[in-house]
């Protein structure tokens, strides 16, 4: 098994992390590590839970069948625990597939909150939402992200906008009017006066007219056009969280160091 911590394994566990603990793992994460990955006593793995930062672990006792999980105790912290930018993603639910590509990708985007909402031409209108965190997971693990998006339960628009938090900019991704195209409404002075920010876009067929105007009624909304195209709902949801990030976001940190460090010996003397 390789020494570089960026290849060894990563896996997202919602126990505390701590050094020297011991960690029983799952069924599904012993036969994984055990039978998929046939990973032995004294391989590494890397664990993260949201809260603790990255983790090293050694597996002390392989798993056993179904009797007993694999045994794994941490030795040393890979990463302090951080968080990316504070943007939401408040997407109409669409087909399934594209759904789950679109909370997929997202994660990996970065978006912190996932908040599904109920319009008018939602075809759409229950998800998974466990189902969906999995989704999540999956794409957090293999990311490098430290953190996981908090995937919420649908609810209607009229009943968001009622309870929308002051400090937040909502974004309305408009396909017709006189939004401001992306790159210039995210370069402006309001993008950047409001770190916390979400982004609203429709499902297939888009806003009904009476919604697009009560999402330009709520305070210092920022309507921004995605291009000449009509985009699919799952492009432009993810389209608008990059060009976001991209301008307003983590993406214009110089710290791109999502992998653990790898620790060199020192050069032996002559």
């Amino acid at each position: 098994m390789s020494n570089a911590p960026h290849t060894w394994p990563r896996l997202y566990v919602g126990t505390l992390l701590a050094d020297k603990l011991s960690l029983t793992l799952s069924p599904a994460h012993s036969h994984y590590i055990g039978v998929v990955l046939r990973l032995r006593e004294g391989d590494s793995l890397r664990f993260f839970n949201g809260r603790d930062g990255e983790w090293r672990g050694m597996i002390t006792q392989p798993s056993k069948g179904k009797t007993q999980g694999t045994l794994v105790t941490l030795v040393e912290q890979l990463r302090a625990q951080s968080f990316g930018a504070d943007i939401w993603l408040c997407p109409a639910p669409i087909k399934r597939a594209h759904f789950d590509f679109m909370i997929m990708k997202a994660t990996e985007l970065g978006a912190r909150v996932i908040q599904p909402i109920l319009t008018a031409r939602a075809q759409i209108r229950e998800t998974n939402t466990e189902r969906l965190r999995a989704i999540a997971i999956e794409a957090a693990e293999q990311s490098e992200r430290l953190d996981l998006p908090e995937i919420r339960e649908p609810v209607t628009l009229d009943s968001l906008i009622k309870e929308w938090p002051k400090h937040r900019l909502p974004i309305y991704c408009a396909e017709f009017g006189d939004a401001q195209p992306a790159a210039q409404a995210f370069s402006g002075a309001l993008a950047h006066a409001r770190p916390a920010a979400a982004i609203f876009t429709g499902p297939e067929g888009g806003f009904t007219e009476d919604e697009s105007a009560r999402l330009r009624a709520m305070a210092e909304t920022l309507p921004v056009r995605l291009g000449p195209r009509i985009l699919r709902a799952d492009t432009a949801a993810l389209a608008a969280l990059a060009c976001w990030q991209a301008l307003c976001g983590d993406w214009q940190s110089r710290d791109f160091s999502t992998r653990p460090t790898e620790k060199r010996e020192a050069p032996h003397e002559p």
